[in-house]
């Protein structure tokens, strides 16, 4: 059970990892906005990404036409959240 959980939540930090990089993708080609896979892409990861533009902004580092909040949010999911999560799993179980 406990490896099961730990697999799942791998794979959840995984797959918000693809689609975000997936996004980043999208941004460098024009695609229709009207497009459902576009935009169900963006209701997936704009609640993530939403708070690191935020903080991006708050910083500075958004300056120009390159957006960083993607960026910030892949080192955090992997370096902070990620881990953190597992942990907390780990240690429930």
């Amino acid at each position: 059970m406990r490896e099961a959980l730990l697999l799942t939540v791998s794979y959840f930090f995984e797959v918000v990892n693809f689609l975000i990089f997936i996004r980043v993708m999208l941004s460098w080609v024009h695609v229709s906005p009207q497009n459902k896979f576009v935009n169900l892409l963006y209701q997936l990861t704009e609640p993530i990404l939403e708070p690191f533009r935020k903080l991006s902004a708050r910083l500075g580092l958004n300056r120009g036409m390159v957006d960083f909040s993607p960026i910030v949010a892949l080192i955090f999911l992997y370096y902070i959240a990620r881990p953190l999560v597992l942990a907390l799993v780990r240690t429930i179980l």
